[in-house]
């Protein structure tokens, strides 16, 4: 009988099944869990540090001429947080005002002529104040490539 045949010698897969071992058994929580942890250092550094937006433009100064978003008070700081499971990891703020500094948001008196409050030491007076969107959640070039290489790294550590 003539025909054509194809043999498969599986002695030599041995290598290959020791090597994928590690990616089969892989545990995707724990990356999640690892990139949820790196994204919330990465918004945290970007509060503390960096004064940028995640495109990278510079937040606009505030009128006190403090650090922005940290000498007015600790909430959004402090309110920074990341959850992750098998699927997905997420980060943000927990805090309820955080909208109003990553998308910016004009404040006007609801039973009032004017709003009051102090600054400076001083008494200030105004129909309305607007706050400048100063984004600092999302991620910049730099953050995607430290995702990546986190990504890289444990996969390169599981062979």
């Amino acid at each position: 009988m003539s025909g054509i045949s194809i043999v498969v010698d599986s002695s030599e897969f041995g290598d290959v099944f020791r090597k994928l071992r590690p990616l089969l058994d892989f545990e995707a929580e724990e990356l999640m869990s690892a990139i949820g942890a790196l994204g919330e250092s990465q918004t945290r550094r970007r509060i503390e540090e960096e004064k940028t937006s995640p495109d990278g433009a510079a937040w606009k100064p505030n009128n006190a001429g403090t650090s922005i978003l940290v000498d007015s008070g600790q909430h959004l700081l402090y309110s920074i947080a990341w959850r992750a499971d098998a699927s997905e990891a997420e980060w943000g703020s927990t805090w309820e005002y955080a909208h109003v500094h990553q998308d910016g948001m004009t404040i006007i008196p609801k039973n009032a002529k004017a709003l009051v409050f102090e600054m400076g030491g001083k008494t200030i007076r105004a129909k309305s104040v607007t706050i400048p969107a100063r984004p600092f959640v999302g991620l910049s070039a730099e953050n995607r490539q430290e995702i990546v290489d986190l990504v890289t790294d444990m996969f390169g550590a599981l062979q």
